[in-house]
């Protein structure tokens, strides 16, 4: 055994997960590594978004496990499940803000839900998280109608952040922002990672992210991962997905931005 190898936060195995009669995912295995920005992709239908889903228990899948921090989820205990659940942050599509509550009400719900912690105390823990994605101090106050989507993209993060966990999903996290907004966040995701040693799982189809941020990534095909890896070895793997996704007028445009 390679001791230099990091230990896997996520173990999913022979994982099947299905809507009636449709099967999205059928012998699904994949592994994603402490301290990685594991980026997955793949074509529409695939069930990128479903997979994730299905790891921090929002689909129930119909065969397989799925292994978090060690612990087989959807066998623990209620008791063992939350725990786990404090241990990581999601940042939905859109950032699934509460449109009724401010920016600072949206970070301060998991603290107050799971930590019982209450007034001035709460505030500055929602300010702290506020101020580490890059928002400035007033966004705090301002309602998600108010924010620009680059923005709303932010505070879901602080909210993901809100707990301080080990594992943090992003699910399509510059879906919708323009290149520079784009590349700032991503920016930001990495130096979130190593500053404060988080796993990432990222569900994307930036061809942008996936060179500037992810460590490795992960191609669903055919109902399972496909190729899992750096992104050079995955780039050159002999399908005709990710020949036509990572070779074509895209995936050459995005060689030459990090090239250059």
């Amino acid at each position: 055994m390679d001791k230099s190898a990091k230990p896997n936060v996520i173990e999913v195995r022979d994982l099947r997960t299905q809507f009636d009669d449709v099967v999205v995912h059928n012998d699904l295995d994949l592994d994603v590594h402490s301290g990685e920005i594991m980026g997955v992709v793949g074509g529409s239908g695939t069930g990128k978004s479903v997979l994730m889903r299905a790891i921090i228990g929002l689909k129930r899948p119909s065969n397989g496990t799925v292994r978090v921090f060690g612990d087989e989820f959807y066998e623990a205990d209620e008791k063992t499940r939350l725990s786990i659940e404090r241990r990581w942050g999601v940042l939905f599509q859109g950032g699934a803000l509460f449109s009724s509550l401010t920016v600072a009400q949206n970070v301060m719900a998991p603290i107050r839900e799971h930590l019982h912690v209450e007034g001035e105390l709460a505030q500055d823990m929602a300010a702290l998280k506020i101020s580490m994605v890059g928002l400035p101090p007033d966004a705090g106050a301002k309602y998600p109608s108010e924010l620009s989507g680059g923005m709303k993209k932010r505070a879901g993060l602080a909210r993901a952040l809100a707990l301080d966990p080990e594992l943090v999903f992003l699910d399509e996290p510059t879906a919708g922002l323009d290149p520079i907004g784009a590349a700032k966040f991503d920016e930001l995701i990495i130096n979130l990672k190593e500053s404060l040693g988080l796993t990432v799982f990222m569900v994307t189809h930036d061809l942008d992210t996936l060179h500037a941020a992810c460590d490795r990534v992960a191609v669903l095909a055919e109902k399972h991962v496909i190729e899992c890896g750096p992104l050079e070895e995955v780039r050159r793997a002999d399908h005709p997905w990710i020949n036509e996704y990572f070779s074509g007028p895209r995936g050459r445009a995005a060689l030459v931005a990090k090239a250059s």
